[in-house]
């Protein structure tokens, strides 16, 4: 994939504050990645010195080619075409229905009025937010204003999401559906740059993360992420693998037991009392405890191997029993 964006050594202090500190790492376009570390460990500022909310007091910010830091002020509007953003706080405007919402980035762009129903259709159906383009921010749920703010920073089709604490202020189940969203537009080939410390999220959708800590990288979990997958996809090929050769054996097996009686060339059948005589004596007076079979019983035929095995163990069990049987007690004596 191609790189899209590169972070070089950037370092931001306020007052005596160190926010950043030799921050470096690159992204690919189409990675999803996330941005992770405790409060206060520079995840926002990041976020607004890729955005070029604020400067960065050295280091450089490549996004596509381009040197953030040093556009020139009117440029501005033009990188934030190629970046969305989703915050933790929605930041939606209450007097406007949603889809007012949406189409407010449209006009910030400067897109003509008439492309933008189509765009705005667009991407309220992909968020699940269609049916309910026409009401206002207080007629919705929490999840329902962050897919708000999901579609608006779609809408202009840029090249980068950046979510800041997407999931901040939801509730687990929301959230994950919200993660879920995020995944079905990075399947499309977004890239998706996302500051979260909900750790349950990170863990359950495994992705290239970023661990920040006192304003520097304290790891970059990219690699060991992607050998974890590559593993897990090379042991479900091994037991997919496995399976097909059980299948296999089985097959051979199902094979050679509808086979002619052949597959019995070479088995001593008297030693396994396959010819052995009828039982003559009555099996009333057998004791109860023997397990045989009775004089009627069929013997089994050549060709049901089954049946034939079943009948040998009976037989070798029938004497096995014999051997173990103990003389009766004898009783009534003085």
């Amino acid at each position: 994939m191609p790189l899209i964006l590169e972070v070089k050594n950037i370092a931001k202090k306020f007052g005596r504050i160190v926010a950043l500190r030799d921050i470096d790492f690159k992204i690919d376009e189409g990675e999803f990645v996330y941005i992770t570390g405790a409060s206060g460990a520079g995840k926002t500022t990041l976020l607004k010195c890729i955005l070029r909310q604020i400067y960065p007091d050295a280091g450089e910010i490549i996004l596509d080619g381009n040197d953030i830091a040093k556009l020139p002020r009117k440029k501005i509007p033009e990188l934030r075409q190629q970046i969305g953003v989703v915050f933790q706080d929605f930041k939606v405007l209450p007097e406007r229905t949603v889809r007012e919402n949406v189409e407010v980035a449209l006009a910030v762009i400067g897109l003509p009025k008439k492309d933008w129903d189509a765009r705005v259709d667009h991407v309220l159906h992909l968020v699940g937010l269609f049916d309910r383009s026409e009401l206002f921010p207080n007629q919705l749920s929490g999840g329902e204003l962050q897919r708000v703010s999901l579609a608006r920073a779609l809408v202009v089709n840029p090249k980068i999401i950046l979510a800041d604490e997407p999931t901040g202020n939801l509730d687990w189940e929301t959230a994950d559906k919200m993660i879920e969203l995020f995944n079905l537009i990075n399947h499309e080939g977004k890239t998706i740059i996302m500051a979260t410390h909900n750790m349950q999220v990170v863990k359950k959708y495994k992705k290239r993360t970023i661990e920040l800590k006192d304003g520097v990288v304290f790891k970059d979990m990219g690699v060991e992420i992607e050998r974890e997958i590559e593993s897990e996809q090379k042991r479900d090929k091994e037991e997919e693998k496995n399976d097909d050769k059980i299948g296999e054996q089985l097959n051979v097996v199902d094979e050679s037991a509808a086979q002619k009686p052949e597959i019995l060339e070479g088995v001593n059948t008297e030693k396994v009392g396959l010819e052995s005589p009828p039982v003559s004596r009555p099996v009333d007076d057998l004791p109860p405890s023997l397990d045989v079979a009775k004089p009627d019983e069929e013997e089994p035929k050549a060709n049901d191997v089954d049946k034939i095995i079943e009948h040998a163990k009976k037989k070798h069990n029938k004497k096995k029993l014999k051997k173990k049987k103990k003389p009766a007690e004898v009783t009534g004596m003085a």
